[in-house]
């Protein structure tokens, strides 16, 4: 059954923004997040996979690194119409070598690397076939997040 708008915003704020959900749910006060990480893919995470389910390896890859976006207000928009947006550039480092990789999905993720939590995840519009000299990015506004 679906959320309504109202549930979807303050959702998205209480993971993408920190902000506590009155009377219903409250960022962790001793040790929260303050990023939350955006990671690369060659196929789908999937539901039951980790962050480091078909995550472009730094074989393919040399220099890959999650990048971390701030989980506030300045990483990410205030939640509307149930949806979230990155507030900047979420810029990847350039591919210094390697085998080479096509980035076929994205995700949001918990940890700098290794396991942790996979929070969304989906595919791009256009697979992004990544070798030395590209440096793969999302600009301002481009990595839209719905809840419903």
């Amino acid at each position: 059954m679906p959320k309504s708008t109202e549930v979807c915003n303050y959702l998205l704020a209480l993971i993408f923004n920190a902000t506590t959900w009155p009377n219903m749910a409250q960022n962790a006060t001793v040790s929260p997040l303050t990023n939350l990480y955006v990671a690369l893919y060659t196929a789908d995470p999937g539901i039951g996979g980790d962050p480091r389910t078909n995550e472009v390896t730094t074989g393919a890859y040399t220099g890959y690194a999650r990048q971390a976006v701030a989980r506030t207000d300045v990483g990410w928009d205030t939640p509307s119409g149930g949806s979230t947006k990155n507030n900047s550039l979420i810029q990847f480092p350039e591919c210094s070598g390697g085998t080479g990789a096509t980035i076929s999905h994205v995700a949001i993720v918990t940890t700098a690397s290794g396991d942790g939590d996979v929070l969304y995840a989906g595919e791009l519009s256009s697979p992004r076939a990544v070798s030395a000299g590209i440096q793969p990015q999302f600009a301002a506004e481009a990595l839209v997040v719905t809840e419903t």
